[in-house]
């Protein structure tokens, strides 16, 4: 008997995640019968490639999903808020990369290393959470699961891929200017953003948080399914391409020593163990980058509080951070007789 092919749609196709979930789709050599290329009216005529074919862009319209079993969007919220209902009213079980759907009570919110079976649950949307956030859960899972863990604070370092394509190119273009002599120009940003650290990323809220500090602090109790768990969240913009870096101290609801959080986070699926400081081995962006999986290291018992750990954080914001957890979740659903 012939395995099953899927008709999938990505939406947002000519974007920097989009594209990469394209790739992702055929790295992965998930059972794709059919591709559907979506983006607005200005990309059409633009072409990607997939399994050695240029495949076209199509123009996203309401009719775009006939037929269509998985729909990956990563295009943004408002996109999703119109299309991600229509492609889902159409048969698709659709997976979005935006914030529109995560809180909702009614959509899971899925990392398939931390919460799998939510994504059985779903009414034919599932949300991929925010990539700091994927990261950092995936990291404390093992520990989550062993001993409880009742408060995080989280820094993070994020790339300017988290922010797009024009960001990728503000960077490379600031640092050549500052090398040269040359002003900076700035657009993307609300500062200059070459050897610079800016700590906010997106709005700030009436509580002095950003949007996306309380993205980590709600996502996280949600995919935790734990509303008691304490979360204070920085988030930081830094001059790097590709790869978050978090810096993360919990306190635990039992006592856990960094040797044996170490051996948890060894069997854990998805995460990659690097931390051997007395020789300078510890996760770094330029490691992670191009990566699915999520490095862990400076693991150290924290001795202001107590049952507390540090540890540090690093994984591809692009790729594990979205668009191939968006694939691993139609994998989750696939490989659970669900598709």
């Amino acid at each position: 008997m012939e395995p099953k092919q899927f008709k999938v749609a990505v939406v947002g196709a000519t974007g920097a995640v989009g594209n990469l979930m394209v790739r992702v789709l055929e790295e992965r050599s998930f059972p794709v019968g059919e591709l559907k290329l979506l983006a607005s009216a200005r990309s059409v005529g633009k072409t990607l490639p997939f399994r050695g074919a240029d495949m076209p862009v199509e123009e996203l319209t309401e009719d775009s999903f006939e037929g269509v079993q998985v729909a990956l969007f990563s295009a943004g919220g408002s996109v999703s808020r119109k299309f991600a209902p229509v492609a889902a009213g159409a048969g698709a079980v659709v997976i979005d990369n935006s914030s529109a759907f995560r809180m909702d009570p009614e959509v899971p919110l899925v990392v398939p290393e931390v919460n799998p079976q939510a994504a059985f649950s779903h009414k034919g949307i599932i949300a991929n959470p925010n990539c700091s956030t994927i990261q950092m859960v995936v990291a404390l899972k093992p520990i989550q699961d062993a001993v409880g863990i009742s408060r995080i604070v989280v820094t993070t370092f994020q790339a300017v891929s988290g922010t797009g394509k024009r960001a990728i190119e503000e960077l490379r273009l600031q640092v050549s200017d500052i090398v040269n002599g040359r002003e900076p120009k700035r657009e993307v940003y609300p500062h200059q953003i070459a050897f610079n650290c800016l700590p906010q990323i997106g709005p700030f809220l009436d509580s002095g948080f950003t949007e996306e500090e309380m993205k980590m602090v709600n996502e996280t109790r949600k995919i935790f399914d734990d509303p008691e768990i304490r979360v204070c969240a920085t988030t930081v913009r830094v001059p790097v391409f590709y790869g978050h870096s978090e810096s993360v101290n919990i306190e635990t609801r039992k006592p856990l020593s960094p040797e044996e959080a170490r051996r948890l986070l060894e069997g854990a699926p998805g995460v990659k163990v690097v931390d051997r400081p007395a020789v300078s081995v510890y996760p770094m962006p330029i490691d992670a980058a191009g990566t699915d999986d999520t490095f862990v290291g400076r693991i150290r018992r924290d001795p202001s509080v107590e049952n507390g750990l540090a540890m540090w954080v690093v994984a591809d914001n692009i790729r594990k951070g979205a668009a191939s957890n968006a694939v691993q979740i139609a994998e989750t659903l696939l490989d659970g007789g669900r598709l």
